[in-house]
């Protein structure tokens, strides 16, 4: 016979995540919801599908150059993706695996620099990229988030699992660093590749405040400041915001199920 205490602390654990998960996907719910409605139903609170969905698809491409916004968005969250990956491993690498008295001190301090937020450096960093010339770029998005301490921290850790054995064997047969970081160390350590593309992908494809200093033209503008863009108006057409909103979270949704697999693993510390 169960003990009515455990039964009633299972039945309170599973109400708790029941509503945990409504808190979770009601916004995606009234998302989807949201853009099949006019603005004036969104505004009362219609919480049911309505007709309005081809019309507030048609008002929204017709405000936006999508192609244009769309190659924006995709190539700064790509290329700087791409770019942080390279630059934080290689640096996790080298903290973990070349020793230097300095090395504990020099990582310390890193990690100190993530308590600076970013409002501190936004002005410093706009007179730099100014001075560079870099304003309204592709590149005064990008460089800025190459060198993330959190990644380069989170490779770090994972690499304390990367089994040693492997490095020396792959040196007595001759190979040199930068081979066995590209031959050996990253087809291990995929699944933490996987878990940091996930991680800063979604960073670089959300990031509103820097970019919307930075760029200052509507060519060069990503798909997160349209969107912001479009509810700046005097009187918003929430319709067709969300079906901004929508075109905005697919590719994380997108990427997040593409590698969800590899994504537990990695910050689980698998390494295969």
């Amino acid at each position: 016979m169960s003990n009515p205490l455990a039964l009633i602390g299972r039945t309170a654990t599973y109400l708790l995540l029941l509503l945990a998960a409504f808190i979770s996907v009601f916004p995606f719910f009234w998302m989807l919801v949201g853009a099949t409605n006019t603005s004036a139903d969104v505004i009362k609170g219609k919480a049911t599908p309505g007709g309005a969905l081809w019309t507030n698809i048609v008002v929204f491409f017709t405000s936006v150059d999508m192609p244009r916004i769309l190659f924006n968005s995709f190539f700064i969250a790509g290329v700087g993706t791409a770019l942080t990956l390279l630059v934080s491993s290689l640096a996790g690498y080298g903290f973990e695996m070349f020793r230097s008295r300095f090395r504990e001190k020099i990582f310390g301090s890193l990690l100190l620099m993530l308590s600076i937020p970013f409002a501190a450096l936004m002005v410093p960093l706009f007179i730099m990229m100014a001075n560079l010339k870099m304003i309204n770029t592709y590149q005064a998005i990008i460089l800025p988030t190459v060198a993330s301490i959190f990644i380069v921290f989170y490779f770090r850790q994972a690499t304390k699992a990367f089994p040693h054995e492997l490095r020396d064997a792959a040196r007595i047969d001759g190979l040199k660093e930068w081979q066995i970081f590209l031959f050996v160390y990253m087809p291990v350590m995929r699944s933490t590749y996987a878990a940091a593309t996930i991680i800063v992908f979604m960073a670089n494809w959300n990031n509103y405040l820097w970019p919307l200093i930075v760029l200052q033209t509507n060519e060069m503008k990503t798909l997160t400041l349209v969107v912001a863009g479009l509810t700046s108006a005097y009187t918003p057409d929430f319709g067709v915001v969300m079906v901004g909103a929508i075109f905005a979270t697919l590719p994380t949704l997108v990427i997040f199920f593409l590698l969800q697999r590899r994504f537990v693993e990695g910050m689980l510390g698998a390494v295969k």
